[in-house]
């Protein structure tokens, strides 16, 4: 039940990544990666950039390679967190490692297509910017987040522990 569950959440979160920028690169006019910019709000601006590196434009120099290397990371990741998934018990870790998978999968499918990532959402606050995100890279920091979460508040079985035994001793 947890496997479909995380499964679905995948599915739902790839597909709405991929049509958020094909919205996006239509709004534009844009078949591929160029670089637009229009204000949104007076924090929002979208754009439309190609990250051809990791997360904040690292290793962004050298294009093809990197694609390659980047969605093979990626896919490897992939399959680790879907063995994983295979093991789930609870529905809040199923869908923060959906949202990893999900994401990763978004942008593994614009390297796969565009030689690189779209991102397009770019806030800023005055002189302040933050670095252009998209939909795939929220699920992927909110799938982590919630890992997170879990792993540090969740309620697990000790085995060893017993009542009011301290534990510090």
């Amino acid at each position: 039940m947890m496997l479909r569950l995380g499964l679905l959440i995948a599915a739902a979160t790839a597909a709405l990544d991929q049509a958020t920028k094909l919205a996006v690169l239509r709004y534009f006019g844009e078949a591929g990666c160029g670089g637009h910019r229009a204000e949104a709000t007076p924090f929002l601006d979208l754009v439309v950039t190609c990250n051809r590196g990791v997360s904040f434009g690292l290793f962004n120099q050298g294009a093809g390679m990197n694609a390659v290397v980047f969605s093979l990371v990626a896919a490897l990741v992939v399959a680790i967190l879907v063995a994983w998934l295979v093991r789930v018990r609870t529905g809040f870790l199923a869908v923060a490692i959906g949202l990893v998978i999900g994401g990763a999968i978004g942008n593994v499918i614009d390297r796969v297509r565009l030689g690189g990532v779209v991102d397009f959402l770019y806030f800023h606050a005055g002189a302040w910017y933050w670095p252009a995100f998209n939909l795939a890279d929220s699920a992927i920091c909110l799938g982590v987040a919630a890992m997170l979460i879990d792993g540090l508040l969740g309620r697990r079985p000790t085995g060893e522990a017993k009542r009011e035994e301290d534990l510090l001793r």
